[in-house]
C-alpha cells in the first residue's frame, strides 16, 4: 500500500475467495467439494499468474510468433509485482487444501482468517505457515513470559546480524561481478558465486529469524525455515534444511499428490523433476529460475540413480572407513553442486549464466606462474585486488570472511541444540558480553544506506 494503495485489494480478493471456499468445501461432498476446491485454487492462482507470470509467458509467445512471422497483438501489462505475493498465495492455498483433506476445520471468523493470511511477521517472505499450526494460536491467550520474549529478541538479533553484517556486505562483492560478469573470469567468478551462496542464505534466513523471533515475542510459534543447510551431506538433505516451509509445501501438496515415490521408477523421477521445475518457476518468471529448478531436480534424480554405484566405489577405495573425511567430502560436493546451481539463480539472464559457467576456471592456471615471476609486492597486490577482492577494500573482504567463519562456527555448535537456549545457562557476564558484541557489530559493521538492503525474497 505504501507505493500502490490499490494493491491491498489483491490481498482482500485472495482472502475473500478462500474464506468462503473453505466453508463451502467443508459443507460439501463428492464432486461439489472438488468443484469448490478447484475454483478456489484456480481463482487464487489466477491472481498470481496475472501479476507474476503473464508478461513472462506473453514475451515468450511473442518471440515464438516473431520467429514464425505471425502477428501477435497482445501487449505486455504495465504492472508491478506486489511484495510477497507468492508467499501469501501459497499460505491461502494450504488452508483450502487442508480443509478439503479434513485436516483443518473451516475458519468461520473472517477477521481470524484474514489475520492468518496477513500475519505481519511472515507476510512478505515466510515461513509459509499451515493452518493447523497458526490458526488455533489466534484464539489462545498469550501471557507475558520473560524467557520466551528474551529468546525471541535473541533470534531477531541473530537474524539482523546475518542480514546487515554478512548479507548486505557480500551483496557489494556479488553485485560487482554479476552485474557485469563479462569483465571477470576464473577466481573472481568463483569467489562471487560462493559469496552469493552465503549472501542469499544470510539474507533469507536472516529475515526468517527476525520473523520467527518477532512472532515469538508476541507469543506465536512459527515453523523453523532453515537448519544449517550448507552442512548437508547430499542434495536431498539440503532440501530438507533449506527453505523448509516451501520444500515441505511442494512435497505435501504437489509431489505427494503426483504419487511421490510410490509409483514406478520413471514416474518417480518425473514427479521429482516436475516438482523442482515448478519450484524454480515459483521463485521467478525467468528462464534462469526454471533452469535452476530443473538442475536441482536433475541432482536429486542423478543421486537416486547412481546411489548403489557410488556406495560400491566408496567401499572399494575404503573412504567409508574414514568417517570424518567421508563426511567432509560429501559436504564439499553438496556445497559445490549447490553453488553451481546458484549461478543460474543469481544471473540476470541465461547469457550471463552461461558466461559464468564457461569461464569459472578461465585464467586460473596462469595465477601461480604470475606469482612466481613477480619480483615485487605490487603485482601480487594487483592480482589480489582485481581477482580476489573484486575491486573492494581489503578490510571489507576480511570482515566478510571472518563474519562467515563466525556464523558457521555458531552453526557447528548448534549441532547440539539451539545456541540461544544454551546461552540461558551461561553466566550473566558471558551472556551480555555476547549480546553487546552482536549489537555493536551490527551498529559498526552493518552496511546501511546502500541499494543492497532490500531482502532478496521480497521479489518473490
Amino acid at each position: 500500500m505504501a507505493f500502490i494503495p490499490a494493491y491491498i485489494f489483491i490481498l482482500f480478493t485472495t482472502i475473500l475467495i478462500d474464506y468462503f471456499a473453505g466453508m463451502w468445501i467443508e459443507k460439501s461432498k463428492g464432486d461439489t467439494k472438488v468443484f469448490f476446491l478447484m475454483t478456489s485454487i484456480i481463482a487464487t492462482c489466477l491472481v498470481l499468474f496475472v501479476f507474476k507470470y503473464f508478461n513472462f509467458f506473453n514475451t515468450n509467445f511473442e518471440a515464438i510468433a516473431s520467429f514464425l512471422h505471425w502477428n501477435y497483438p497482445i501487449p505486455l501489462l504495465k504492472i508491478i509485482l506486489p511484495i510477497g505475493l507468492s508467499f501469501h498465495t501459497f499460505q491461502s492455498l494450504s488452508y483450502v487444501i487442508e480443509v478439503y483433506r479434513g485436516n483443518q476445520k473451516a475458519e468461520c471468523n473472517f477477521g481470524i482468517y484474514a489475520l492468518y493470511v496477513m500475519f505481519y511477521p511472515q507476510l512478505v517472505a515466510g515461513p509459509i505457515e499451515r493452518p493447523q499450526n497458526l490458526l488455533h494460536q489466534f484464539y489462545e491467550e498469550h501471557q507475558f513470559e520473560y524467557q520466551r520474549i528474551v529468546d525471541g529478541l535473541k533470534l531477531m538479533l541473530w537474524g539482523m546480524f546475518k542480514k546487515v553484517v554478512i548479507a548486505d556486505r557480500l551483496a557489494i562483492f556479488v553485485n560487482q561481478v554479476y552485474n557485469q560478469p563479462y569483465d571477470y573470469q576464473g577466481i573472481s567468478l568463483i569467489i562471487a558465486t560462493i559469496f552469493f551462496a552465503f549472501q542469499i542464505y544470510c539474507d533469507f534466513s536472516g529475515y526468517s529469524d527476525i520473523a520467527i523471533g518477532a512472532a515469538q515475542v508476541m507469543g506465536f510459534k512459527l515453523m523453523d525455515n532453515f537448519n544449517r543447510p550448507y552442512f548437508s551431506k547430499s542434495i536431498n538433505e539440503f532440501w530438507k534444511r533449506w527453505h523448509i516451509s516451501l520444500s515441505t509445501w511442494f512435497k505435501d501438496y504437489l509431489y505427494i499428490s503426483l504419487g511421490g515415490n510410490r509409483v514406478s521408477a520413471p514416474r518417480w523421477y518425473f514427479n521429482l523433476f516436475i516438482t523442482f521445475l515448478i519450484s524454480g518457476l515459483w521463485h521467478g518468471a525467468n528462464w534462469t529460475y526454471i533452469i535452476w529448478g530443473a538442475l536441482n531436480g536433475f541432482y536429486l534424480i542423478f543421486g537416486v540413480v547412481t546411489e548403489k554405484t557410488r556406495n560400491k566405489l566408496i567401499r572399494a577405495i575404503n573412504l567409508d572407513k574414514l568417517p570424518v573425511l567421508y563426511k567432509i567430502n560429501k559436504v564439499f560436493i553438496t556445497f559445490t553442486l549447490t553453488c553451481f546451481a546458484w549461478i543460474f539463480f543469481r544471473a540476470s539472464s541465461l547469457e550471463d549464466a552461461f558466461y559464468v559457467v564457461t569461464h569459472l576456471f578461465s585464467g586460473i592456471e596462469k595465477v601461480p606462474a604470475i606469482l612466481a615471476q613477480a619480483h615485487s609486492f605490487f603485482p601480487i597486490m594487483l592480482i589480489l585486488k582485481q581477482q580476489i577482492l573484486l575491486g573492494q577494500p581489503l578490510n571489507e573482504f576480511i570482515i566478510a570472511v571472518i563474519s562467515i567463519g563466525f556464523m558457521e562456527t555458531v552453526h557447528l555448535i548448534q549441532r547440539h541444540g539451539k545456541i540461544r537456549h544454551m546461552l540461558t545457562d551461561q553466566p550473566l557476564w558471558l551472556r551480555w558480553s555476547i549480546y553487546y558484541a552482536l549489537i555493536f557489530s551490527i551498529i559498526f559493521f552493518g552496511k546501511y544506506g546502500t541499494e543492497n538492503t532490500q531482502f532478496i525474497y521480497f521479489q518473490f
